[in-house]
């Protein structure tokens, strides 16, 4: 994959996630500040600018990434879409080209810095409910071309997503809502499965 596929694809993602900002603000006005959808506008934004912007490598792509999102002021998206974005920048190549091996050692790090930042998982209704499940099909997956996997992550993420409105949250304002917010997926995780739809576009 070039720079200038990755690109794109992440353009793609942010766009899929900006088309989305009124449903991500109707589903935290439920049991949140109904600020998710401005606030991850406000990402999907910075991100698409910074990556049109970029001028060196991968690594400097998302580096430029990580940079504009940490400069936002936002809810509580925007430390930890950092900090993913930031893990993702230490494991790129600095070149323009990258191997589905690439792919998986970026991802990978980017889990592992949000993980231990976060502390969230899977089932506690938050952004890792898709991320962790995205992350875990990019490493598991086996084939030779990104096209096949990304849209293993995008499926699982989506699943994940899915499968977040049956759980209690256990983070931010929601968590005081108890059992009552079973049966609404969690905006953070619908934002991320709209991102990794994003990332299987070309």
């Amino acid at each position: 994959m070039t720079k200038e596929g990755f690109a794109v694809r992440l353009k793609n993602a942010c766009a899929c996630v900006a088309a989305a900002e009124g449903e991500l603000t109707e589903i935290d006005s439920r049991f949140g500040d109904a600020d998710h959808g401005l606030t991850m506008a406000k990402i999907a934004k910075a991100i698409s600018d910074a990556v049109e912007g970029s001028e060196g490598g991968i690594r400097s792509m998302l580096d430029d990434a990580a940079m504009a999102v940490m400069t936002l002021n936002g809810g509580s998206a925007v430390p930890l879409w950092n900090t993913w974005l930031d893990g993702m920048q230490e494991a790129a190549p600095a070149g323009d080209e990258t191997d589905v091996a690439g792919i998986q050692a970026i991802f990978a790090k980017a889990l592992e810095e949000l993980d231990d930042m976060s502390g969230a998982k899977v089932g506690d209704k938050t952004m890792m409910d898709a991320l962790i499940p995205a992350s875990q099909a990019i490493a598991a997956y086996s084939g030779s071309d990104e096209d096949g996997l990304f849209a293993a992550a995008a499926k699982a993420a989506a699943e994940g997503a899915e499968a977040s409105k049956g759980f209690v949250s256990k983070f931010g304002r929601a968590k005081s809502y108890g059992e009552k917010t079973i049966g609404t997926p969690d905006a953070g995780a619908m934002s991320m499965s709209y991102f990794f739809q994003g990332l299987a576009q070309t």
